[in-house]
């Protein structure tokens, strides 16, 4: 008798499971047989070849799925297993990461950086003594996104492939992937790791602990054999791991390298909300606005930037987010911590700011 009611309540709670809703950040409530249906009509060859996708609700993953295929030449089917390019989204991670040794009195956010570091890559110009982490991790150090491709207007006589300064560090709002590198290799330095072995100590302080079954910012087998093919254009592009000279895929990618997909990056979504790992203080600290943004720019609707995450409004008040874009791999996120919700997806193609903002109205409209 005890069996038999056990039983039917573990099948009522599976039915219901099966058919419950979900409730966007909008405050809709959308079914996952239409939200099925809508993203089957997203994922073909010709718009997006594979896509992984969760949607968290109350602190919970209420919807996941996989979806397409890993490569357009082979048609295998994709599946849980299968690892995307974080593109960007690494930078929230990282964040969490060096957040922890802050925590641990590893490192200070407002310490200047050469004090644990020298960086030859820019000491000829002395202003660089002026960077911190948390400059880095706001965006106001000053550098480049990309030595390799982004030079200001100012700075068109240095040679490409040469670190340089676009401003007086802390003084105005850039992008940077440049500082979340000289960051990791701050890092490095104070945890007695080379960016070769510093993933090590990712996967002991964030990884695993939070439930990251598939998070490395490294490479390793699994990836390797695992790792969907990117597109740009409706062809194969293959460049991991990014836009550094002589990098190669066997170092930490703190700006970019992450590979992932959609349940590991909501384990940390929720942990994040949630406050899971860090104290307080500095769990706040990273959703606080450390610069606001000006209202005339082009910011994607962002107003202000934390730690390592875009503040935007949302419809029930502050939404955070962030946007991958490694060209073949286009990712994004976007929560609502007093409502510990939102949602994360990753794709395998140049086309997910296109589905990002279809997604968005079907959240919207149902349609």
């Amino acid at each position: 008798m005890i069996k038999k009611v056990f039983c039917a309540l573990v099948l009522a709670f599976l039915v219901s499971a099966v058919h419950a809703q979900i409730k966007t950040l909008n405050g809709n409530i959308v079914s996952r047989a239409s939200l099925d249906q809508f993203l089957a009509s997203q994922v073909n060859p010709g718009n997006l070849p594979g896509l992984s996708i969760a949607i968290i609700n109350n602190g919970k993953i209420v919807y996941h799925r996989s979806m397409g295929t890993t490569s357009m030449e082979t048609h295998a089917p994709l599946n849980d297993q299968s690892i995307f390019e974080a593109a960007s989204l690494s930078k929230t991670v990282f964040t969490y990461f060096v957040l922890r040794l802050v925590d641990q009195g590893i490192l200070n956010l407002d310490t200047p950086l050469y004090k644990y570091m020298l960086y030859e890559d820019i000491s000829g110009d002395e202003r660089y003594k002026l960077i911190t982490a948390r400059m880095v991790l706001e965006h106001t150090s000053g550098l480049p996104n990309w030595r390799t491709s982004d030079l200001a207007d100012s700075a068109r006589h240095i040679a490409k492939g040469t670190l340089y300064l676009k401003f007086k560090p802390g003084t105005a709002y850039a992008y940077s992937g440049e500082g979340y590198y000289y960051l990791s290799r701050v890092i490095a330095k104070i945890t007695k790791n080379e960016l070769t072995t510093l993933d090590v100590n990712f996967q002991k302080e964030v990884s695993i602990p939070l439930g990251m079954s598939y998070a490395w910012f490294s490479v390793n087998p699994f990836i390797t054999s695992h790792k969907v093919t990117g597109y740009m254009n409706g062809k194969a592009i293959h460049r991991w791991p990014g836009s550094l000279p002589k990098q190669d895929s066997t170092w930490f990618g703190a700006a970019g390298g992450l590979h992932t997909e959609a349940v590991s990056y909501a384990n940390f979504l929720i942990a994040l909300m949630k406050g899971h790992g860090l104290k307080k203080g500095t769990a706040d600290e990273l959703f606080k606005v450390q610069v606001t943004l000006p209202a005339d720019g082009n910011y994607d609707g962002d107003t202000g930037w934390g730690l390592g995450i875009g503040i935007r409004p949302g419809f029930h008040g502050t939404d955070y987010n962030h946007r991958g874009n490694n060209g073949n791999f286009q990712s994004y996120y976007r929560i609502n911590r007093a409502k510990q919700s939102g949602y994360v997806f990753f794709t395998n193609c140049d086309k997910g700011g296109d589905f990002n903002e279809r997604l968005e109205k079907f959240f919207l409209t149902g349609k």
